[in-house]
Parts: structure tokens; C-alpha cells; sequence
């Protein structure tokens, strides 16, 4: 029996090559193999958990989200790609657990905590956004996921996920809800800096490169890129770490040889910043070319996009309301059948 995967992204903007690096690209490489069964969620409700006021956002971002995710590879003849907010059983599993988790506990989330602090919520924090982590474990055990792909700091809100189907089989003596275990980048290989030398690439911060940018902007952002402030002259010696261009090249250059030798030469002096961004922008332009001609192929055509989604989300549902069945049994609230 293959393993069931449950991912997925917020819709509040296009995908930019961090998520690529971090997720998209393992995600194909995972329903290519043919070993598991992937559901992709596209997370329109959690998106609203800090982005109520702007509802718009929300609806234009999903069909990019979509774009993005058919221009990787991500295959719907492979990969279930379905939407939260049309997952009715996805909202009722989440009232039935919430009964499982203390305030206490919420509050004691490392992943939780840093969010608040990172979006300035203070005591202002929703509701919705406070008790995501719930949410979250009910996307997962709807589906009863064996995996998760996620980035190292979101361990605790699997573990969280992990408290509540142990709390659940335990206080119903039924074994209904698996526990998932987390697929985790490589070590070494977390997330990807942005443009300008911030520990993150980010929408808010301006400092992404987009898998929809066309030539012309990839080309104009690479030029922007933060190298060493102290390489001045192209015969001044330079520094590698912390260079944006050379940590570009360690992840997108396959020819690992030849990066090698340009950090040699960069750091001896006699290499300029110009040349070897050029230098990116062709590896980079490699690998985003075909990625922006295919997006563009189905951009064409959106109400196929849309008919995707919608047999994804119909498919996904009766999966998920299946589950919902079985807990509603365990618990003893299936009154009429």
C-alpha cells in the first residue's frame, strides 16, 4: 500500500524559488516515484487566519499558487491538488480536537510563538491564527498522512498533531487517526536567503525572485544581489560567505566543480561581481525558462485550471469525509446511522 503525503502552501502571493528549492522540487521528485500518494493542499482558510481583512488576496493568490504548482511538474494525474476551504470535514475535525488541546499548550509552541512575534501580533492575535496548530492536525489525519514535508521549524506543530491522534485513539479506544511522521530537508539544506542577504527569503521583505518572473526581472534582480560590500575592484580579493551569488550557485549548479573554481578565483581577486552574476542569471535562466514557458502554457487556459482544482478538491473530500465518519462514531455523535 503506498504512503500517504499531505503538503501544501498558503495562497498570499506566487511561489518564488525558496519554496522551490525547499518543497516543490522534492514534491515531484516524490509522486514521480510512484511509492506514495500525495495530497497538495492549497491553504486558503490558514491564509485568512492573518489575512481576514483581505479576502481578495486570498482568491487572486490560488490560481497563481496552482500555476505554480503544474509549472514544477506537480502532475494532478499523480498528485491529489485540492483546496482547504472546500473540505467542510477539514472544520468539524478541527472542533472535535480543539476539546483535546489546553490553551496552555498552544501558547507553549515554539512555531506559534515565533510567528507572533514575526507578524508584531502582540496580544491582538486571532483566534483562528492562535489555534492554526489544531487546524493543521486535522488537514493531516483527515487524510491519514504517514508524511509530511516540512522545513525543521515546523517539527512542533507535528508533534502537536502527534499529541492530538495519541490524546484521540487513547481516550476513544479506537485507533482511527495515524501518527505522521515529518520529511525533512537534508542538513545544510534549510531555507534559501533572500536577494539581499536576509537570513529568509521573503514576499513581505521584497527579496524573492518568483518562478513566474520573466527574463528581463530575473536578469535585473540577479544584477541587485548582495555580494561583499568590501570587493570593490574587480582585482580586490573577496569574500564567499555571506555572498548571495556563491550560495545561488551551491544550490542551483550542478557543476560543482566549476563553482568551486570561481570561489578560487573570487577569493585570490581578479573576478568581478558583474561576471559572475551573469554567470548566475544563465544557470538560473537554465532552470527557470522552462518552469515560466510551461506556466505560461496553462495560464492560457484557467478554467482548466479551475476544473483541476475542483475535481481535486471532490476527490479529496470524499476522502476526508470518511475519516470524519469514523471519528464521529468513535466519539458517539453518528445519532441517526
Amino acid at each position: 500500500m503506498k504512503k500517504v503525503i499531505l503538503t501544501g502552501d498558503r495562497p498570499t502571493g506566487r511561489l518564488h524559488i525558496g519554496h522551490y528549492v525547499g518543497s516543490l522540487k522534492n514534491r515531484v521528485a516524490l509522486q514521480n516515484t510512484g511509492k506514495y500518494e500525495p495530497y497538495i493542499m492549497i491553504a486558503d482558510q490558514q491564509a485568512l487566519t492573518d489575512n481576514a481583512r483581505d479576502p481578495e488576496k486570498i482568491r487572486n493568490s490560488l490560481v497563481q499558487v496552482a500555476l505554480d504548482y503544474l509549472a514544477v511538474g506537480i502532475d494532478p494525474a499523480k498528485s491529489t491538488i485540492f483546496i482547504q476551504s472546500q473540505i467542510p470535514a477539514l472544520t468539524e475535525l478541527t472542533s472535535y480536537y480543539l476539546n483535546l488541546v489546553t490553551v496552555s499548550r498552544l501558547e507553549r509552541n515554539p512555531t506559534v510563538k515565533a510567528e507572533i512575534q514575526q507578524k508584531n501580533f502582540e496580544r491582538s492575535i486571532p483566534a483562528g491564527f492562535f489555534v492554526y496548530p489544531v487546524s493543521q492536525a486535522a488537514d493531516i489525519t483527515a487524510f491519514k498522512a504517514n508524511l509530511v514535508p516540512v522545513g525543521d521549524d515546523q517539527e512542533p506543530m507535528l508533534e502537536q498533531a502527534r499529541e492530538i491522534v495519541r490524546s484521540f485513539n487513547t481516550i476513544y479506544k479506537k485507533k482511527i487517526l495515524v501518527e505522521p511522521e515529518g520529511i525533512f530537508p537534508p542538513k545544510g539544506e534549510g531555507r534559501l536567503p533572500g536577494l539581499d542577504g536576509n537570513a529568509k527569503m521573503s514576499k513581505s521583505l521584497g527579496n524573492c525572485i518568483y518562478l513566474s518572473d520573466d527574463a528581463d526581472t530575473l536578469h535585473k534582480k540577479i544584477m541587485s544581489m548582495y555580494t561583499d560590500s568590501e570587493h570593490i575592484h574587480v582585482e580586490d580579493p573577496g569574500k564567499i560567505k555571506g555572498n548571495m551569488v556563491f550560495t545561488y550557485l551551491d544550490v542551483f549548479d550542478d557543476d560543482k566543480q566549476k563553482v568551486a573554481e570561481l570561489k578560487e578565483h573570487y577569493q585570490k581577486g581578479g573576478l568581478g561581481d558583474v561576471k559572475i552574476k551573469r554567470y548566475l542569471n544563465e544557470v538560473l535562466e537554465a532552470q527557470l525558462g522552462p518552469i515560466r514557458k510551461r506556466r505560461m502554457a496553462f495560464a492560457q487556459d484557467l478554467p482548466a485550471v479551475y476544473d483541476l482544482l475542483q475535481k481535486g478538491s471532490q476527490k479529496a473530500n470524499a476522502v476526508a469525509e470518511q475519516t470524519l465518519a469514523e471519528v464521529r462514531a468513535a466519539i458517539g455523535v453518528n445519532y441517526f446511522g
